[in-house]
């Protein structure tokens, strides 16, 4: 939060504050009905933040199950599968509102922007459209491969995204990885993937590290998605470091090796995995 939002409910609580003896006088007149109406149309922050703290009879308004599953169907914002809903709805809507994906330029439509190049073998990286068709037509590029190893990487700071300690410790959001890869078709390659979750010295507090996945030549081999889901990784994650690459099995000049695109870290609620 900004110190300017933070002055707004500051200054937003002390009215509250001054005026609680109204509220507590004018409640029992005003039906619980009207009083959720107003807070549903009201910002979610502020409602948590300010108006819950108003009387206890907005605070158990606030704390229901009710009001947040009114306020996600509200919003369009539904579980994948009906019939696992949220444990907690609260926060379900607040995880699913700040989703999205963490990786900058995944599908190298940026260049390399974003992106830290710590091996540049053979020929090195470079950037061509696909060619095989992908699953998500609005994805047309990616990154190519050499005859020696390639590999990039990305460290996410996830203060600096707005997952602050405090939420990152105590609601231990699920982390999902995502990644696509696919050979040339005419060599064979190799591809590879390390994501780790980082404390805030820079440790190591878990990770995600397949083996190496290799496609023999010839290939005909359509693109491929690596998933990895982090749960229960316990407190002090501040980073997720997300480096991957490879290359090609015949050391041909060029670039013959893996080639990825669509990269994705995401915070996501447990009952959208």
């Amino acid at each position: 939060m900004s110190k300017s939002e933070s002055r707004h409910f500051d200054s937003a609580s002390k009215e509250f504050g001054h005026r609680s003896d109204v509220f507590s006088g004018v409640m029992p007149a005003v039906p619980l009905a009207v009083v959720e109406e107003i807070l549903l149309n009201l910002p979610a922050h502020q409602v948590v933040r300010v108006c819950r703290l108003v009387c206890p009879e907005w605070k158990e308004l606030v704390d229901s199950a009710a009001h947040w599953r009114e306020r996600c169907r509200r919003e369009g914002i539904q579980p994948c599968d009906a019939s696992r809903p949220p444990k907690n709805w609260c926060q379900f809507y607040f995880i699913t509102k700040k989703r999205r994906n963490l990786i900058k330029n995944p599908a190298a439509d940026d260049e390399f922007q974003g992106w830290e190049i710590l091996e540049n073998g053979g020929n090195g990286w470079e950037i061509e459209n696909n060619r095989k068709p992908f699953p998500d037509n609005t994805v047309t590029k990616c990154f190519t491969t050499s005859c020696w190893l390639c590999l990039k990487q990305q460290l996410i700071d996830l203060e600096k995204e707005g997952y602050n300690a405090a939420f990152m410790d105590q609601l231990q959001p699920h982390i999902k990885i995502s990644d696509w890869y696919a050979p040339c078709q005419d060599c064979g390659s190799e591809y590879n993937i390390n994501v780790e979750l980082l404390d805030d010295q820079m440790k190591q507090i878990s990770d995600f590290q397949p083996e190496v996945v290799v496609f023999e030549w010839p290939n005909k081999e359509p693109w491929c998605q690596t998933t990895h889901v982090f749960k229960n990784y316990g407190p002090g994650v501040r980073f997720i470091r997300f480096t991957h690459g490879g290359k090609d099995t015949r050391f041909w000049a060029g670039n013959y090796g893996i080639r990825i695109t669509n990269s994705s870290v995401e915070i996501c609620p447990a009952a959208e995995i």
